[in-house]
């Protein structure tokens, strides 16, 4: 079943209800999960693999939107092809992002390596089914492998917050 990408933001909000995330209570193995399971999820009114309509990301700092908080981020990225002038040679579609933040105390002991600078680990537009399934594993194992982000990974997060806004 698919979901128009204007009801992405809820869509995920319920996926994580069911793996027992809410905004004042999580883990991030649980967030994990129900990202998975979300951007697994077909998406209308998006552009074709052939243009990157639809991708994730896995990112992580400490950013002044947020408060200044220690944060993980778990998007997924859409390229909204809704109203595109498709006789524009040039045209571009918009691209919206689908954003679950975990965030952690900041007086994390790790918490100082992320204020000087964060990370991702890049966009993948890994088509649904078993090629995004390989690129997910792909992407835990990375970040698992990280020093820093597995003690993240294990840690208590404090909150966890859904977007979804314009990027770029």
């Amino acid at each position: 079943m698919s979901i128009p990408w204007q009801s992405c933001a809820e869509a995920f909000e319920q996926i994580l209800t069911r793996h027992g995330v809410t905004p004042d209570a999580c883990t991030v193995e649980a967030a994990w999960a129900a990202f998975e399971e979300f951007v697994q999820v077909p998406v209308e009114g998006i552009a074709g693999p052939e243009d990157d309509g639809d991708g994730f990301i896995v990112e992580w700092g400490v950013w002044d939107w947020n408060g200044d908080r220690p944060a993980l981020s778990l998007g997924r990225l859409l390229a909204v092809d809704e109203g595109a002038d498709r006789s524009d040679p040039h045209g571009q579609p918009e691209y919206w992002k689908v954003d679950l933040e975990v965030f952690f105390a900041e007086d994390s002991p790790w918490a100082g390596p992320l204020a000087d600078g964060g990370g991702n680990s890049g966009f993948d537009f890994a088509t649904l089914g078993t090629p995004r399934a390989d690129a997910l594993a792909a992407t835990r194992r990375s970040v698992e492998q990280d020093p820093l982000l597995g003690v993240m990974w294990r840690s208590a997060p404090t909150g966890a917050e859904v977007t979804l806004d314009r990027a770029g």
